[in-house]
């Protein structure tokens, strides 16, 4: 993916890098799927690269970067085997750990080295609290660029050690450039949906096309705006979800529910507003559950409609 809407992150970074102090600790933030992880490995290139040393096209041995591992030991061993595996909720504090054993040691190729923990607000608090003593006392040449979600919930003395770099929101325009490229099978109406659905995440937007959510899209818009009295919409619902989505396509069909609740938001009037405040939240609650919970897909769905066709109800004007 190339660098949309970055244009300003990069005119800040390379200037601090021009400096004659480059300060050692960065956020990324930003909402999910703007790009920043792509951002900090191109970065941390620009930050190790040296006049007349030879840089490695492929992985470099002085960009260190952190991400969830595998869940346990038998997901360890389908990575190591070269399969699909599924991830840890969290970085843990023994891969932080591991980190710092290795930072006592000189940058391989030249003076600086980059660490990328992707996404930092994903650390165990122990872990945090780790990482916290080496950005106090950063190891000579060392440079830190922690990718960031939810910035909120990194601890607020790992942020008063970091500047940060914002990476808002993509244009419509630029996300649609962007599914054009990367997505080309896809309709316009789908892009078109799957823009409306992201928010301006153009990795939202592209998992969006590829999961084949445009039908689901269109009818959780219809049980919104008409409601669901004899349960059509929702069995149809269902039916798009599949009997056996995916994980991923049960986390994103929850995302989904979430921009149609937050787009409806744009033409209420203020005595709809708590409920539809309320069904949000229902939708983050399910949000935060459905990683671990083993749900069941056609309960969940069902649920996320429900939660929908009760918003029909509350947009009806009272004098009918």
């Amino acid at each position: 993916m190339s660098y949309i809407g970055h244009e300003k992150a990069w005119e800040d970074w390379r200037r601090a890098l021009a400096g004659a102090r480059m300060h050692h600790g960065w956020i990324l933030s930003g909402r999910k799927g703007v790009g920043k992880s792509a951002f900090a490995l191109a970065a941390a290139r620009e930050l190790v690269a040296e006049p007349g040393i030879p840089q490695p096209e492929g992985e470099h041995p002085d960009i260190r970067y952190i991400s969830h591992p595998p869940k346990n030991d038998a997901e360890t061993k389908k990575r190591d085997d070269g399969k699909p595996y599924e991830l840890a909720r969290n970085i843990k504090v023994d891969q932080v750990r591991e980190l710092q054993r290795r930072l006592t040691t000189r940058p391989t190729l030249g003076s600086r080295r980059a660490v990328i923990i992707d996404p930092a607000d994903d650390m165990e608090t122990s872990a945090a609290n780790a990482l916290l003593k080496s950005l106090e006392e950063p190891p000579a040449g060392t440079y830190f660029l922690l990718i960031a979600h939810r910035i909120g919930r990194l601890l607020p003395t790992i942020r008063s050690r970091c500047r940060v770099l914002d990476f808002p929101r993509v244009s419509d325009l630029d996300m649609d450039a962007v599914l054009a490229r990367e997505s080309p099978q896809a309709s316009p109406q789908e892009r078109a949906a799957a823009i409306a659905a992201a928010s301006g995440s153009p990795g939202a937007a592209i998992d969006f096309v590829e999961l084949d959510l445009g039908k689901i899209h269109t009818l959780m818009k219809q049980v919104v705006e008409q409601g669901d009295p004899d349960f059509v919409l929702r069995g149809r619902l269902a039916g798009a979800m599949g009997q056996r989505p995916s994980r991923e396509k049960q986390l994103a069909a929850i995302e989904l529910a979430r921009a149609v609740v937050a787009d409806q938001m744009r033409s209420v009037t203020p005595s709809q507003i708590p409920a539809m405040v309320d069904t949000h939240g229902e939708l983050v609650r399910l949000a935060g559950q459905a990683p671990t919970y083993n749900f069941d897909p056609g309960l969940l769905v069902m649920e996320i409609g429900t939660l929908l066709a009760g918003l029909a109800g509350s947009r009806t004007p009272a004098n009918g």
